[in-house]
């Protein structure tokens, strides 16, 4: 059975998550607030984290960051009473894989857990790759633009992988919204310039006239190593 770490306050959701994702065959460990949560990802690295939002004693947020920061290839999961755009917006740039909005139904999680798992396995085959004068070891997140380390952003380094799995396909930019941050309905395409843009800036020599990360008016963008 593969070992979900399920960090919540909410002690009443134990019991009803237990019983949906065990019989699916996932052995489920609860902490309740974000300090208990850290120790019991520290101890046995789970497969995959559901994280409340508001949690005492460490906040959400900076148990997701601090996850990605020490297992970047761990799933998480994240779970809120809120239903703010922004805080979807800043999770997935500390590196959430998706959002569940409380109230929620122990199946519905499920089927989320299985969507991110279906996501992110077909992109876990290339870990190093190089092009130009850039080096990236996804594993490590880390890129070098001509030997020097160049700071990416979870979110970032998300997006070049699914670019990496897709060299010279064109991407629309309603798929990289489905396909990379996984939420069906999200704000705008318009994430998806925004975080081009700064890409480019990262990564590209001449950022307003890219060799890699090329526009296709219409249609969306291409990858060319």
């Amino acid at each position: 059975m593969e070992r979900m770490l399920v960090i919540e306050d909410d002690r009443a959701l134990y019991q009803p998550l237990r019983h949906v994702f065990e019989s699916d065959g996932f052995h489920l460990d609860f902490a309740a607030d974000g300090a208990a949560g850290l120790e019991a990802f520290r101890s046995d690295l789970p497969a995959l984290v559901v994280l409340d939002l508001m949690l005492p004693k460490i906040h959400g947020r900076e148990v997701c960051r601090t996850i990605r920061q020490e297992a970047p290839g761990v799933p998480v999961i994240v779970l809120s009473a809120l239903a703010d755009e922004v805080d979807k917006v800043l999770l997935l740039e500390l590196g959430a894989d998706d959002y569940v909005t409380k109230p929620f139904s122990p199946r519905e999680l499920l089927a989320r857990v299985h969507s991110v798992r279906r996501r992110l396995q077909g992109l876990k085959d290339v870990e190093q790759y190089a092009f130009g004068n850039i080096a990236v070891d996804f594993s490590r997140m880390i890129l070098t633009r001509d030997r020097h380390e160049i700071a990416l952003t979870p979110q970032e380094f998300k997006i070049l992988r699914y670019f990496v799995h897709n060299v010279e396909r064109v991407i629309s930019r309603e798929e990289l919204l489905n396909q990379v941050w996984g939420f069906n309905c999200y704000p705008s395409t318009r994430t998806v310039d925004n975080h081009l843009v700064k890409l480019r800036q990262k990564i590209e020599v001449d950022p307003v006239n890219p060799r890699h990360f090329k526009t296709v008016h219409g249609a969306g963008y291409k990858f060319v190593p």
